[in-house]
């Protein structure tokens, strides 16, 4: 066994591991900047969420990193109301 044939192994291994680290580093968001958004009032725009199967409806007064809630096993629906229309 030649002493290039080790060091090129060597090398390719290097470069092979190299590939699967950097590969790990972007499935796992590692480096990436997430900025925490300060939460918005939204209490006079009336927006609500809805369930579609059962009519539960909830009022949305502050919003932040909007991630729609699940109801009856269904993501609920946005639904924005006019002011003064009440519930």
């Amino acid at each position: 066994m030649s002493v290039w044939m080790v060091i090129g192994a060597i090398a390719i291994g290097l470069v092979i591991a190299w590939l699967g680290l950097t590969a790990l580093r972007a499935a796992s968001g590692v480096g990436v900047d997430r900025e925490t958004a300060e939460p918005e009032d939204v209490d006079e725009l009336e927006v609500y969420l809805v369930c579609r199967e059962c009519g539960t409806e909830f009022r949305v007064t502050r919003i932040g990193e909007l991630q729609i809630p699940r109801h009856c096993g269904e993501p609920m629906g946005v639904v924005r109301r006019s002011a003064g229309a009440g519930t």
